[in-house]
């Protein structure tokens, strides 16, 4: 009998083992492993997201304790939102949020406070079909900070229309900026903007030339005072790279001419998908500091730690202090 007590104790061990092997936490350090270029702009949670071949689309809330960003497969046949969470000093492992898996979901933005999470999406609007449609701006939301999300909610006409409207960035005004392309605009991807009046939003309005121009301009991020707004902008002609970040400040209700963030952010590859959160300023990039030897590599580890190395083209997540930025900027 006590052979059998013992084996039965054994079993539950190894199976609580298990579980706790399972659910532990990811400890998050900068590890010598993890090759990249020093500079202002750090990798945010490397030994995270260096597991990640295509990530993008960063939110956090305003206690940096809970976040969101997209996760594609390499050729973005999957795009779905995942959340991380941290206790303590430690992020808990990735999981999917409770409201994304079954479809396109990406561009995920936490609303000032915290209480909505807004999302761009190619799912039915009806719950009885699964036929996908074109992107639309959804939202979830929550009773408190620590509630479950509701279920997936439809922000609707005028902002949702039968285009494509993607990466929504929400005022504490509760105005609305986003990406949509009109042919008849003759222009690629612009920012729009749509009021809040009397709990409804207005007839979206693309922002003016000070931002948009005939070339794409996209991923708009807009300060809960509406005080300035960050986006990224392609080819553009005081562009660096492909793609470049670029700051409008709002001075007396009115837009100001855009500028480039400078070099420090913005390199020959693309950055987009900018969030600020505390002072700090997250962005996806696809910077490549790979080492081109005037010889050539001959061994074969230091070749694939140059491969593998964090800034080496593969979209990433980083992040710098946007207090001095701002303050150079000014």
């Amino acid at each position: 009998m006590k052979t059998i007590y013992l084996l039965v104790f054994t079993v539950l061990l190894l199976h609580c083992a298990e579980q706790k092997k399972e659910t532990a936490p990811i400890k998050v350090s900068t590890s010598s492993n993890i090759k990249f270029k020093e500079g202002k702009v750090k990798p945010f949670l490397p030994e995270l997201f260096s597991q990640f071949i295509n990530v993008r689309d960063f939110t956090m809330s305003a206690n940096e304790k809970e976040a969101y960003f997209t996760l594609l497969s390499p050729a973005r046949e999957l795009s779905v939102i995942i959340k991380i969470q941290k206790e303590g000093k430690v992020w808990n492992t990735p999981e999917i949020a409770s409201f994304s898996g079954q479809y396109t979901d990406l561009e995920p933005f936490l609303s000032p406070d915290g209480m909505r999470l807004y999302f761009a999406s190619n799912r039915p609007i009806s719950k009885d079909s699964t036929k996908t449609k074109d992107f639309d701006i959804w939202y979830v939301e929550r009773s408190q900070i620590d509630a479950e999300w509701s279920e997936p909610i439809n922000i609707g006409a005028p902002v949702n229309s039968e285009l494509d409207e993607f990466y929504p960035s929400v005022a504490q005004s509760n105005n609305l900026y986003f990406t949509l392309i009109k042919k008849e605009l003759q222009s690629e991807d612009d920012i729009f903007m749509s009021e809040w009046k009397n709990g409804t939003y207005t007839e979206p309005v693309r922002l003016g030339e000070v931002i948009n121009t005939k070339h794409a301009e996209y991923n708009a991020y807009v300060a809960p005072d509406e005080s300035y707004l960050l986006f990224g902008g392609w080819r553009r002609p005081d562009g660096l790279g492909s793609g470049d970040l670029f700051m409008s400040k709002r001075v007396n209700g009115a837009w100001q001419p855009a500028t480039n963030l400078g070099e420090d952010i913005n390199g020959e590859g693309m950055e987009y998908c900018p969030f600020v959160i505390n002072g700090t300023l997250y962005f996806t990039s696809r910077r490549s500091h790979i080492e081109q030897k005037e010889m050539g590599y001959s061994n074969y580890d230091e070749l694939l730690s140059e491969v593998n190395r964090y800034d080496n083209g593969a979209s990433r997540i980083y992040h710098i202090d946007f207090k001095d930025l701002i303050r150079v900027s000014d």
